[in-house]
């Protein structure tokens, strides 16, 4: 897979381009180690930030996540996340892929099983880290509404 960084690593990434890097890869264990290079892209988040308020409950890896909200019209998330697991890590990074920049009702309405359906991560992430990935949409969707409030 290193020979075709280029492909998979853009500027410009969205989910719908993820989707089609997933599909062009062989087997999960593509997929796998695919999903543990994008962790390695996000930008470190500030230790000034990784404080109990904004770590994710109910994930087996220690993640912290906080959301923000923009001064545009209408206002859209953004976050910043980070972990102690590589896989965590680019979990975090799909999610920043689905949901910052997305405006608070976008982001309520978001269909996020779907997208987990189309890239796999339903059938092949083990019990606890689907149900960390769902413990991180959720404090999304929550931090989300609070500030819209």
């Amino acid at each position: 897979m290193e020979d075709q960084t280029e492909i998979f690593f853009t500027e410009c990434m969205t989910i719908e381009t993820l989707i089609e890097n997933f599909e062009l890869l062989g087997d999960w264990e593509d997929r796998y180690a695919y999903v543990m290079e994008l962790g390695q892209t996000l930008a470190p988040m500030p230790d000034a930030d990784k404080i109990e308020e904004n770590r994710v409950t109910g994930c087996q890896a220690t993640v912290w996540l906080k959301a923000e909200i923009d001064d545009q019209m209408p206002p859209c998330l953004t976050f910043h996340a980070d972990s102690n697991s590589q896989i965590v890590k680019g979990l975090v990074y799909i999610l920043h892929l689905m949901f910052s920049g997305k405006t608070l009702p976008e982001i309520a309405s978001y269909d996020e099983q779907q997208v987990f359906g189309r890239l796999g991560l339903d059938r092949h992430l083990s019990p606890t880290r689907s149900t960390g990935l769902n413990a991180m949409v959720r404090q999304i969707k929550a931090q989300a509404v609070a500030s819209a409030g």
